[in-house]
């Protein structure tokens, strides 16, 4: 359990990409592929409630989206980049594997030398553990102000994915369904500013929250195994996405019942949730596992996909936008990460 008192929010921003790419124009793609399975079209978005998502141009590259989003974040906070003694980067999406690619956006946003920075790698929960670092540093008194950024690429992911499934001349119904998840990846920026109460007037409290992970499912989703279904070195990704969805909801279930005990809540008590973005059935099975009604959610996936790491706070950032909360609004992030790890904040 993570227990804060000074602790606050200060903005969020984000930045998403031009380009929109329909499901029904990736389906155009795998006709041959739907053809040879006898898969009508449409099944795509039928499945997922995913109508489209975004990809950045070619040359956009995680610590670009990044640092994008960090901008907005630190202009709508009105805070100038020298007061960040913190930045976490926190997406799967990397530069390159070394050096950390906070070490782009720290530069690219003119932080301070003496200001602290890494990347936190953790699949969809990277950001919610981002916060979770942050907070207890600032609860510590360790630092005043952090910065947190993700910026997500799907483009490769989805463009290899297709490409395999096209070549592949011993592709099979599971190969397929192993595949299906990564159609639905898309691409976005997010980041938050954080603060001590003692320099911030921000009335927006980080009070808690709890992990619970259940690792026997680390096999479930599995990305970049380098070895495609044709033996070329790619980026991949193979889920079972219904095991995973199985897995998932009985965590939720544990993991929410100790969230609620832990802040001393009822699911009455609780005014907005904001959950990672999987799709549809997800979604629903997701709320009725924790009792919630799913009336408190906002979603994003039917028109972003499932944007990693990006996905929830970006979903929060939008929530919040579009309908500022009033004073006392009790607010649950609800994350989810193949591993299978969850965090409720």
């Amino acid at each position: 359990m993570f227990s804060f008192e000074h602790v606050r929010f200060e903005a969020f921003g984000y930045a998403l990409p031009e380009k929109i790419v329909t499901s029904a124009q990736l389906e155009d793609e795998l006709a041959p592929v739907y053809d040879r399975f006898g898969l009508h079209q449409g099944r795509l978005e039928l499945m997922t409630g995913i109508r489209e998502r975004r990809f950045w141009d070619e040359h956009t590259v995680p610590s670009d989206a990044s640092t994008r989003a960090g901008q907005e974040a630190l202009e709508h906070a009105g805070v100038a980049a020298e007061q960040i003694e913190c930045l976490i980067h926190t997406s799967v999406s990397r530069d390159f594997l070394e050096p950390a690619t906070a070490s782009v956006v720290h530069d690219n946003l003119g932080i301070p030398r003496h200001s602290m920075m890494y990347d936190i790698s953790n699949a969809c929960l990277g950001f919610l553990n981002g916060i979770i670092s942050l907070g207890n540093m600032i609860e510590l008194g360790q630092l005043k102000r952090g910065l947190i950024v993700a910026g997500e690429s799907s483009r490769q992911l989805v463009r290899t994915t297709i490409d395999q499934l096209l070549k592949s001349p011993k592709l099979t119904r599971n190969d397929l369904k192993a595949a299906f998840a990564s159609l639905t990846i898309g691409s976005g920026a997010v980041a938050l500013v954080m603060a001590h109460d003692s320099v911030t007037d921000s009335p927006h409290e980080l009070l808690g929250g709890v992990v619970r992970s259940a690792t026997e499912h680390n096999h479930l989703c599995r990305g970049s195994d380098d070895i495609g279904f044709d033996g070329k070195a790619a980026m991949t990704m193979r889920t079972d996405a219904e095991t995973l969805l199985v897995g998932g909801c009985e965590l939720a279930a544990e993991t929410w019942q100790v969230f609620r005990e832990s802040l001393g809540w009822s699911n009455g008590d609780i005014d907005r949730a904001y959950c990672h973005q999987v799709g549809t059935a997800h979604r629903d099975r997701f709320y009725e596992s924790i009792g919630l009604n799913a009336a408190h959610d906002f979603s994003t996936f039917e028109f972003l996909g499932n944007v990693g790491s990006v996905s929830l706070p970006l979903t929060m950032a939008m929530g919040i936008e579009r309908d500022p909360p009033a004073p006392g609004t009790r607010i649950a992030l609800l994350g989810i990460g193949s591993g299978l790890w969850r965090c409720e904040t």
